[in-house]
């Protein structure tokens, strides 16, 4: 992308975290109304759960498939359309008071997500400059991160001050405003040949691959195992009081959202150091929440020290798993959003198991055991070499398809 770049190309990568942003705020806002949504729906809170349950189970176990549908069509209309279900999907949230309905649009939005997330991440890295796909992927995640970090107690908020149906109506307008925007400002990139379904499937007869499969799993494990119940943590190890522990999640995702750029400049540098030094940087981390843990201010600093790491494990991953799917990089991104979610359901699991067996003192370590056993997937992936030639720094910005057989 030159100086002269159209002014709709620069804004592409902008907008596709903008639609990431609404997405986000589309999973992951449900979180902080559930016991609304319950009383809403007239069902339990634990049958409310499946609200969220199910998006992400839907997410883990279609992505590949539904990216591979969709890679043989128009960019543009795929990232449109998914942005018009979610924002369909919001409106039906706002007007219905039937489970089974919304349920049923929990899940036809998630089998979108996968296609949307691959999709914008090999764009963005085919519209960025030579050597600057790395920091146009993070530009995307940065739409993960102030989802976590404004879109969910957003949601929350207007929830509790204007009612659930203000709530979904305000992220339908966000999914609008993003469609709209990709219509607008998403270029049509140039065609290339379209990959045939076999030569995608092929990158699945490389053990190198399943190797990084395995790496992202157990990061995404290592990640949410903690993640997932620091509100927790906070409280019963900590001794926070509750009202503390909004402000200091706010400030968790602040911090996650402003590490996004340092790690994409990190992955252009040094990927192949940034992506094995991220497991022992998580590692580390979960140590000093260890020690840290009963002691309040110690604590309160670490939180933050704990979002700057925290920002990086999405880039990351990915350009870890990238580097084995250069010839089929939308398939390899499903590939990664649909481990990276089962990652985030087997750490979460593992979470609730020790917080329930042993109490949340313990969290930390559970994090670090299986932060180890990412390291030690990311080494042996080392081990075997590169499948290509072509170095490391090669892969976030190389996404033009290799000729089929």
């Amino acid at each position: 992308m030159s100086r002269a770049a159209p002014a709709r190309t620069v804004l592409a990568v902008p907008v596709l975290a903008l639609g990431v942003f609404g997405i986000i705020t589309t999973e992951m806002g449900v979180v902080g109304v559930l016991p609304a949504m319950a009383r809403r729906l007239q069902v339990t809170p634990a049958t409310a759960g499946w609200l969220v349950g199910a998006f992400a189970l839907t997410v883990a176990v279609t992505g590949p498939a539904g990216v591979l549908l969709a890679s043989r069509l128009r960019r543009k209309t795929v990232l449109a359309t998914a942005l018009a279900v979610f924002a369909a999907s919001n409106a039906l949230y706002a007007l219905s008071d039937s489970f089974p309905l919304v349920l049923a649009f929990r899940i036809l939005p998630a089998l979108f997500h996968p296609v949307f997330f691959a999709l914008a991440l090999t764009a963005a890295t085919r519209l960025a400059p030579p050597g600057r796909g790395a920091r146009a992927a993070t530009t995307v995640f940065a739409g993960v991160s102030a989802g976590f970090a404004f879109g969910v107690p957003l949601t929350s908020y207007l929830a509790d001050h204007l009612g659930l149906p203000a709530a979904f109506w305000s992220t339908a307008a966000l999914d609008l405003i993003a469609c709209a925007a990709v219509l607008t400002c998403f270029p049509d990139l140039p065609e290339t040949r379209h990959p045939t379904y076999r030569g995608q499937l092929g990158i699945l007869r490389r053990p190198r691959l399943w190797l990084a499969v395995a790496a992202v799993t157990l990061l995404f494990a290592a990640m949410f195992s903690g993640y997932g119940y620091i509100a927790e943590y906070l409280e019963h190890v900590t001794g926070l009081d509750t009202s503390l522990t909004g402000p200091a999640l706010m400030a968790f995702g602040v911090v996650m959202t402003a590490g996004n750029p340092v790690y994409g400049r990190l992955l252009e540098r040094h990927p192949l150091r940034t992506a094995t030094a991220y497991p022992l940087l998580c590692l580390a981390l979960y140590l000093l929440v260890d020690a840290a843990g009963p002691h309040r201010a110690p604590m309160l600093a670490t939180v933050l020290l704990w979002g700057a790491v925290h920002s990086g494990g999405l880039a990351v991953a990915q350009s870890w798993l990238a580097r084995d799917a250069t010839d089929a990089p939308e398939f390899g991104n499903s590939l990664f959003i649909s481990f990276s979610n089962l990652g985030i359901t087997l750490g979460t699991a593992l979470g609730g198991t020790v917080v329930t067996t042993v109490g949340p003192r313990h969290l930390p370590l559970a994090g670090a055991a299986l932060a180890a056993a990412a390291l030690a997937a990311v080494l042996l992936r080392r081990r075997l070499g590169p499948d290509h030639p072509r170095p490391l720094q090669d892969t976030p910005h190389e996404t033009r398809p290799a000729p089929t057989p």
